[in-house]
């Protein structure tokens, strides 16, 4: 480094810790940082780094505080996200009653839409997770409503709906999904899975401009939580939504995509291997600026709430017996063997959508055969979700190199997992729930995502439950839970490398960004508290005071 290149800092951090991320077993250090032309120029005594500094440079307080690199969310929706934000965004409402209530303020401010949409209701605020037409009808009877529910696997439509669409009790229950009915036969109000594209096919979707204004709004969102980086885990059409591919694409060209961003592409699942061309055309296409649409995502399996995530044993019913449903595996397995040794075989990652046991073992065996047939490669596949994991399976992770992508929010006793999961398991099966300890012991890789719009997109929330596998106090202040299965807890140094260094590696980044060493790209996040230096208990307090990406200012508290 020259000494001209020496004068150029533009920004120094002096006055706390910083968490590098570097090395076998990352820990806070004694030191102060450098960034000058987007990049890392020293990490260093606090001396070394003054002596960077000159007339025009920012000198950044760090008050105690503690600098991380930047994190990375290796699962998660910003489109959807960002709209919800901007639309009928149920997602703070925790009652039935709380969310009839935004609907019916939402339908009197916006009297001139022809249909209500939006989303973000939680199944645990409905009895049975099911809520019904009925309710919606009394604040909306006329005009049809469609809300998505918060983890994208099911929609609450009113009787208008329903009606439009042609659902009635002769409708029958599409292979992909199952229509929630009233004793008669006619549809109660609750579609899940397959089952929602029977009324949303129907529903206008967003613009061009209403997707990309959510898409802006989820990026300032996510700095504001330190996030610099991402994969979109659904690049496609959806349900009431446009095709994100071109709003990417759209931002990257204008230059308001500031994050660093990897697109998985969406496997149509009722298709076969004739659309790989399209997906390779569209990863040729669509690598602009910040963009890279480099990544395939194929949902092999649903969720456990509404009975659809493939197991291995049958479910149980209400009294605790097995009942004949198992869960679905959206792509029959065969046919994912191919479709994995043929995206394996064109250079594409594979992102896999596996809750259930059956669905995680179906995904590695597919896996296994692309290994076997084409060797070890650089594609760095990787699972999200993992909810049940068979202890035959958690091994293979580090052997075939597939990274274990964890939602570590999701791993703790709450009225979801208690009232509409664990009854439906059965102890036992129950108890192999998010097995992140396990799987770390056993040499997987982790990297951690949000599922933002599901849940909460704040990496400190997840890395506060994935440490005590309880709730945030924000979340549940007043909630008696004891941990959930404790012996699954990772360390606060292993659950921050996940959400860092991890999931830049998932994504290729893990040379230019991910971890906080000289000549790497400055991504960083000024955190207001060291959560190393306090009890683990108060790791969800900890807030982010500033996001840099590139060493440019994207983010800084007010208060």
């Amino acid at each position: 480094m020259t000494a001209d290149r020496i004068q150029q800092a533009d920004t120094v951090f002096v006055g706390g810790r910083v968490f590098t991320g570097a090395g076998r077993r990352p820990t806070p250090v004694d030191a102060a940082v450098a960034v000058g032309g987007g990049r890392i120029l020293a990490v260093a005594d606090a001396s070394t780094v003054w002596s960077l500094a000159g007339a025009a440079t920012e000198v950044v307080d760090l008050e105690g505080g503690l600098l991380v690199p930047g994190f990375q969310d290796a699962h998660v929706h910003p489109v959807v996200g960002g709209a919800l934000m901007l639309g009928c965004d149920l997602g703070e409402r925790s009652t039935a009653e709380g969310c009839l209530a935004v609907v019916a303020q939402y339908a009197e401010d916006h009297p001139d839409a022809a249909w209500i949409r939006g989303g973000g209701w939680s199944m645990d605020s409905f009895p049975g997770g099911t809520p019904t037409r009925g309710m919606l009808d009394a604040v909306v009877p006329d005009r049809p409503v469609l809300l998505t529910n918060r983890d994208g696997h099911g929609a609450w439509a009113n009787t208008r709906a329903l009606d439009l669409a042609g659902v009635d009790r002769h409708t029958p229950d599409p292979a992909d999904g199952r229509i929630e009915r009233e004793p008669d036969g006619a549809p109660a109000g609750t579609l899940h899975e397959g089952a929602v594209e029977l009324v949303a096919r129907h529903m206008p979707v967003a613009t061009p401009d209403e997707a990309y204004a959510g898409l802006l709004a989820a990026q300032e969102y996510l700095f504001s939580l330190g996030v610099t980086g991402w994969q979109d885990a659904m690049i496609g059409a959806f349900p009431g939504n446009p095709d994100n591919f071109d709003v990417y694409l759209r931002a990257a060209r204008e230059g308001s995509l500031l994050a660093r961003v990897v697109g998985a592409l969406w496997w149509d699942r009722e298709r076969g291997l004739e659309q790989l061309p399209e997906l390779e055309e569209r990863r040729r296409t669509g690598q602009v600026g910040r963009f890279n649409a480099t990544s395939v995502k194929i949902m092999q399996d649903g969720v456990a709430e509404n009975f659809t995530a493939g197991m291995l044993e049958p479910y149980l019913d209400g009294c605790g017996c097995p009942t004949a449903n198992s869960g679905l595996s959206f792509v029959e397995p065969a046919l994912l063997i191919e479709a994995v040794c043929a995206l394996d075989r064109s250079g594409f990652q594979v992102h896999f959508h596996a809750l259930g046991d059956r669905a995680v073992r179906e995904a590695l065996d597919a896996l296994a055969a692309a290994r076997t047939a084409h060797g070890v490669n650089d594609n760095r596949h990787h699972m999200a979700h993992l909810q049940v994991v068979h202890p035959d399976d958690i091994g293979r992770f580090a052997s075939l190199d597939v990274a274990a992508n964890i939602q570590a929010l999701w791993a703790a006793h709450e009225p979801q997992m208690d009232e509409l999961t664990i009854p439906f398991l059965g102890p036992e099966r129950a108890a192999l729930q998010y097995p992140f300890g396990d799987l770390r012991r056993a040499g997987a890789r982790l990297v951690a995502g949000s599922d933002w719009s599901v849940s909460s997109p704040n990496p400190l929330w997840g890395i506060h439950v994935a440490v005590n596998r309880t709730v945030p106090p924000e979340e549940a202040p007043d909630a008696p839970y004891a941990p959930f299965h404790p012996e699954q807890a990772l360390s606060l140094a292993e659950a921050l490398t996940a959400y860092t260094a991890g999931s830049a590696w998932v994504n290729h980044l893990d040379d230019v960004v991910g971890t906080i060493e000289e000549g790497k790209y400055a991504d960083l996040v000024v955190l207001d508290r060291d959560p190393f230096a306090g009890p683990c208990q108060e790791i969800a307090n900890t807030r982010v005071r500033r996001t840099y990406v590139d060493g440019r200012l994207v983010f800084a508290a007010t208060d």
